[in-house]
């Protein structure tokens, strides 16, 4: 179960933490984070990060795939997560 918890700060901190880098790089004309990169992320559990990274720096907040799907997956993690630690516990 705490392997569980690590895991999922871990992947929520990093998807909080790529938000902030591709919006540092979007500004100063870097090479940018793939979005495919910023879905997987979410996708192996950092939804949550990822949103509140997204609201945060407000980055990718006019794509609709990220306005609407983020926070979609978001909540869907969280039931599943939620579900898991109950069943753990």
């Amino acid at each position: 179960m705490w392997t569980l918890a690590g895991l999922i700060i871990v992947m929520n901190l990093l998807g909080f933490f790529i938000m902030g880098m591709d919006k540092k790089r979007a500004r100063n004309n870097h090479y940018r984070i793939s979005e495919k990169t910023l879905w997987n992320v979410a996708f192996l559990g950092g939804a949550t990060g990822a949103t509140a990274g997204m609201k945060h720096y407000r980055h990718k907040t006019k794509h609709a795939q990220f306005k609407y799907g983020l926070p979609l997956l978001a909540i869907i993690e969280i039931g599943i997560f939620t579900y898991l630690f109950k069943l753990l516990a």
